[in-house]
């Protein structure tokens, strides 16, 4: 688990990814799994996610019942149990960490700490296919905040030289997101979702992006669905402090 800046307690925005590395979770979700829906210990998947608030010294982290979906919602206070149906959550409200879960998929981290908006995305296959960012940067824009002052954080995800696709499903997601189809190492149809999205925020006037290049399904510090199947969920974070 390792803060986007050594120096994050002086930043206006934190964002976080974390690794599979440092929890109390057994094989297959060894050891940092922070997902409570794959089948690990619900005592183990408790500790993960005290060991992360504890270390991050966040009071409130809110999760989602993620469903592929391009469905975004604004959450101003703490909940209970995760948002139901979900895929982006989005608040103004300071100290309350928003969390995204993903095992390959693209976890998009977006901030305007100028006026005060944050949010976090799940952009898998289809939520990306169906337009998860343009949603969640709408949702900001409504809150308030302004395309050019949006920071973007796309966490570690499958990439286009691993991520094998049929021809015909990386034509049908690049229809929908310009630029995510590509060719694999393998010389086959493959995917690079990431590549999209960059291409989408620019076209929606957001241009301040970072990527984290790593490919989840070769690195083994990170869960993999397309890898291990049966595994874990890393999470990205972010708030206002």
């Amino acid at each position: 688990m390792s803060p986007s800046s050594a120096n994050e307690a002086s930043r206006p925005v934190r964002m976080v990814f974390t690794s599979r590395a440092g929890g109390a979770s057994s094989s297959p979700y060894d050891s940092f799994n922070l997902a409570d829906h794959v089948g690990d210990d619900p005592a183990d998947v408790a500790a993960n996610r005290e060991r992360l608030a504890r270390i991050l010294g966040i009071g409130d982290i809110v999760w989602m019942e993620q469903i592929h979906s391009p469905n975004v919602t604004v959450v101003d206070g703490p909940q209970e149990t995760p948002v139901e149906a979900t895929d982006a959550l989005v608040t103004t409200q300071r100290g309350l960490a928003l969390a995204v879960l993903v095992a390959d998929c693209v976890p998009v981290l977006l901030a305007d700490h100028v006026h005060g908006v944050v949010a976090a995305a799940h952009a898998g296959r289809m939520g990306a296919r169906n337009g998860i960012i343009p949603r969640t940067v709408e949702k900001m824009v409504e809150l308030g905040a302004t395309p050019d002052a949006i920071q973007v954080l796309l966490g570690p995800a499958a990439s286009g030289r691993n991520y094998e696709v049929p021809a015909e499903m990386a034509a049908d997601v690049d229809k929908h997101l310009p630029g995510a189809r590509t060719t694999t190492s393998r010389g086959t149809a493959g995917l690079d979702v990431r590549a999209g999205l960059v291409r989408q925020l620019m076209s929606l006037g957001v241009t301040n992006i970072e990527a984290d290049p790593r490919c989840t399904i070769e690195d083994e510090d990170f869960f993999s669905y397309r890898r291990e199947g049966d595994t874990g969920r890393q999470a990205g974070l972010v708030w206002l402090p």
